[in-house]
This record gives structure tokens, sequence and C-alpha cells, in this order.
């Protein structure tokens, strides 16, 4: 049980990390614009944002919507209450399957979309087919939908809020990457204002990380523990090894694979396939172990 839980743990801060390598570039390009007051603001009060916010209070939410029979209290511990916990699994299957898309939306986005150095065989091929993209997602969210009728109409619902989710989510990442650019090039803009996009940007990226955490657990508290170390070592990259880091070139398809890994175990088991609680963070490890010597070796 223990083993189990500290396996949990590393795993949801070591995906937390790996998914918000991107995001810490970006912190780090902007705040090298900002006084030190800033930069100390931004990591400690901005931080509490980062952590108990985005990273706290949205899986919690996320577990209320799905199951509104819960209060705050009950959402928290549900997990650690047999019979809460079995009424959930009831509900459980549209959450899976709405993450499971979502995360297969963004892997398939980067692979066919996303300029990269291309870490594996067949990556190139699948960049140069990127105008078989939307037809791709179309047809794997309509044999989503088509199977999920057949079990529950609900999980038809929640592979399209999946898909919903990715399509806000990505058209916010896009609005991000303008945004930093200005806030990098464009003068006269103030130091908060500059804080303030940095925390939304924040709160974009965030979203890989807690819809994943559900393929690792349902447990809140371990999501907020993972992911909230997992947060508080991304802040520190931002402010020192970042540059280091930027040269990992692989880092990223650790992230992405780790995605499309974990989105694919969340649709299996939306379906009634359950893996055995320390395959998931198992995988997770396996995959960014990978190619994070891949990186390494590159630069020996």
């Amino acid at each position: 049980m223990i083993f189990e839980i500290l396996l949990t743990v590393i795993g949801l801060a070591l995906f937390e990390l790996i998914t918000s390598v991107d995001n810490a570039v970006i912190n780090a390009e902007v705040l090298s614009t900002l006084s030190q007051r800033f930069r100390r603001w931004f990591l400690t009060w901005g931080m509490l944002f980062a952590v108990f916010l985005m990273r706290g209070l949205l899986p919690l939410l996320i577990v209320m919507t799905v199951n509104p029979g819960l209060g705050i209290v009950e959402a928290l511990t549900f997990t650690f209450d047999g019979q809460a916990a079995a009424a959930f699994e009831t509900s459980a299957s549209v959450l899976l399957i709405a993450g499971g898309v979502f995360l297969v939306f963004v892997f398939l986005h980067w692979l066919f979309m996303e300029p990269k150095a291309y870490g594996l065989y067949g990556e190139r091929f699948f960049h140069k087919m990127n105008v078989w993209f939307y037809a791709i997602i179309s047809v794997f969210l309509l044999v989503l939908v088509w199977f999920g009728l057949r079990v529950n109409p609900l999980m038809a619902f929640g592979a399209v809020t999946g898909s919903t989710i990715f399509f806000i989510v990505h058209g916010f990442r896009l609005n991000a990457e303008k945004m930093e650019q200005e806030m990098l090039h464009k003068k006269g803009m103030s130091a908060w204002s500059k804080i303030f996009y940095l925390e939304a940007i924040d709160a974009s990226f965030s979203i890989d990380g807690v819809i994943g955490a559900f393929a690792f657990t349902f447990s809140v508290p371990l999501i907020i523990l993972g992911n909230g170390l997992g947060a508080v070592a991304v802040r520190q990259l931002t402010m020192s090894n970042i540059e280091r880091i930027k040269r990992y070139k692989y880092l990223k398809h650790g992230a992405m694979y780790s995605i499309f890994s974990l989105g694919l175990i969340m649709i299996g088991e939306s379906f009634g396939f359950l893996p055995p609680s320390w395959l998931t963070p198992a995988i997770t490890m396996i995959i960014l172990g990978y190619f994070f010597w891949k990186s390494k070796k590159e630069l020996n």
C-alpha cells in the first residue's frame, strides 16, 4: 500500500515536471525582463496560485462535477472509503474517457502538427502527413462515440467533452505564444501585467498534468501532492537550470509519449479494462527515463 502510494506520487511529480518544461521555458524568458522583486513574488505567491488553485482546486472540482453527490470533504476522502469509492466508480467512466480523448488529441496534435527534433522512427513521416490530423481525430472520436453509446450514453458525451476541452485549451495555448512574444518585445507593459499573463499561461499548461493525473489515481490529496511537488520543481528550474534543460531536446518527446500512453490507459479503463495500479507510474517512468537517456546521450 505504502509502496503503491509512493510510486504514484513520484509518477505524478515526474509527469507534471516533464509536461511543464515548455511552460518553464516561457516563464524563464519573460522573468528575465523583470526585476528581482517580481521574480521573487512569482516564485512565492505565484506558487500558491499554481499549486493550490490549479493543481488543487481543479481536480477537486472535476471529481465533484463527475459525481455531484460528493461534497468537498467527501471528494477529498472518498478513495479511502470503500462504499463511496464504489459509488464513484459508476460515474468514473465519463471522466476517464473525457480525459483519455483530451490526452490522445494532445499527442496527435504534437505528432502531426508541431515542429520537433525527430526522436523516433516514423515521426518525420507523420509530420509530413499533417493534413490528415483533423481527419484522424474526427474518425477516432466517431469510433469512441459509437462504442460509448453501446456501453453508456454518458460515455459518448464524455468523449465529445474531452475533444471540446482540447480545442478550447489549444486555442488558449496559441494565444499564449502570441502573449509571450508581446511580453518579450512590447515596451511599456507593466510588471504586474506580465505576472498576470504568466499565471494565465501556467493555468493553460497545467491542464495536461491535472487530467493525466486521473490515469494514476482518483485520490485528490495524492494528485495535489504529486502535481504540487512537480510544480515546485518547475518553478525552481525556471530560475536555475533552464538553459541546461533546453539542451535536452527529447524531453518533450517523453512528455508526449507519456501523455499518449496515459490517454490510452484512461480510455481502456473507461471500457472496463483495469490495469494494475503500478502500471501507469511504471510506464511513465520508463518512457521519461528513455527520452532523458536519449537526450543526454546526444549531449555527450
